[in-house]
C-alpha cells in the first residue's frame, strides 16, 4: 500500500476534481492519500467522499505559504480538522486575498497590452482559490508564452512584468495554526528552498513536526541529508509526489514519492497529541 502526503486539486493549483484525482490514486495503487491544497480545506469534504467511493484513506491537509528568513516557505499540514474555526477562518481570508492580487496581476496584464480577463482565469481555476497557475495557462492559451516555464520566466516569476507579491504569515504563525487544528506541521521540499541544516533546528524550535525529505525535487543526497538531520533533532519524516497533474506539472506521477506505514503511524500519534489539545 502506497502512503502519498502530497497532492493538489482544482481547489488550489492542481489539474484534477477531487473525483478525478482520487480516482487515479486508487487505480495507481495508492492506498493513503493527502490532500494538500494551497493555502484552502475547501476541498477536503468532496475529496473525502470520493475516498470512500473508491476505497482509499485520505489525510485531510493543507499547504501554507509563509515567510522565514525573508523568503517563501511551505509549511504542510496533516491529519488536521478542517473544520476547525481558526483555519477555515483563515483560508477564506486567504482565499480572499488571492483573489485581489489576481485582480491585479491581470490589470498589470492589461496594460502590458494582453487580452486577458479575470473571468478567464477564474475558469481556469475552476474555483475560488485564484493562483499564478491558473494565469499562465490563459497566457499559453492565447499565445503570449509557448509553454508553462516560460510564461512564468517571461511573465510571473518574482521580478517579472506581471508579478504581484503575496502577503504570507510567517512560519512560526503556520506551524502553530497547523497545531491549533490538530494537525501536523511538516516543511514542504526544503531542498528546492535550500533550507540549511542551521535553519532547520531553527524551525525545530519553533515546534516543527517533520520534513518533507521524500519529495520529487530532491536528489538522494538531499533526502538523505534532510532524514540525518531531522533525526539529530527529533523531528519525523514525510513524503509525496506533490502532484498538480500532468498538465501542470508532466514529470510528476502520483505516489512518485511516499511513505513508509512505520513512518506514517509515527505522523499519526504526533497528530493525536494535538487533537486532544484543541
Amino acid at each position: 500500500m502506497l502512503i502519498d502526503l502530497h497532492s493538489h486539486t482544482r481547489h488550489s493549483d492542481g489539474q484534477y476534481t477531487s473525483q478525478e484525482l482520487l480516482a487515479l490514486a486508487a487505480a495507481a495503487g495508492i492506498g493513503v492519500l493527502a490532500v494538500t491544497d494551497h493555502d484552502t480545506v475547501s476541498g477536503i469534504a468532496e475529496a473525502r467522499a470520493a475516498a470512500l467511493g473508491v476505497g482509499l484513506r485520505l489525510v485531510p491537509g493543507i499547504e501554507l505559504s509563509a515567510d522565514f528568513h525573508g523568503r517563501e516557505v511551505h509549511i504542510l499540514g496533516h491529519l488536521l480538522d478542517p473544520e476547525s474555526a481558526a483555519l477555515l477562518e483563515l483560508s477564506q481570508g486567504l482565499l480572499d486575498e488571492r483573489r485581489e492580487r489576481m485582480e491585479r496581476m491581470v490589470a498589470k496584464a492589461q496594460a502590458e497590452g494582453l487580452k486577458i480577463s479575470l473571468d478567464e482565469v477564474i475558469a481556469q481555476s475552476g474555483g475560488d482559490n485564484l493562483g499564478r497557475p491558473h494565469l499562465a495557462h490563459v497566457l499559453v492559451a492565447k499565445g503570449y508564452a509557448s509553454s508553462m516555464k516560460e510564461a512564468f520566466s517571461r511573465w510571473l516569476a518574482d521580478d517579472r512584468p506581471l508579478h504581484v507579491e503575496r502577503r504570507k504569515m510567517s512560519a512560526a504563525a503556520a506551524i502553530a495554526l497547523v497545531h491549533r487544528a490538530g494537525g501536523t506541521a511538516s516543511l514542504a521540499h526544503p531542498g528546492a528552498n535550500r533550507v540549511s541544516q542551521q535553519e532547520l533546528k531553527t524551525l525545530s524550535e519553533a515546534a516543527l513536526d517533520a520534513v518533507e525529505a521524500n519529495h520529487p525535487e530532491h536528489v538522494p543526497s538531499q533526502v538523505a541529508a534532510y532524514e540525518r538531520w531531522a533525526g539529530a533533532l527529533g523531528m519525523l519524516i514525510t513524503g509525496g509526489s506533490d502532484f498538480h497533474g500532468p498538465r501542470v506539472q508532466p514529470d510528476r506521477k502520483l505516489g512518485d514519492r511516499y511513505l513508509d506505514a512505520d513512518r506514517f503511524a509515527a505522523l499519526e500519534a504526533r497528530a493525536a497529541r494535538y487533537a486532544r489539545d484543541m
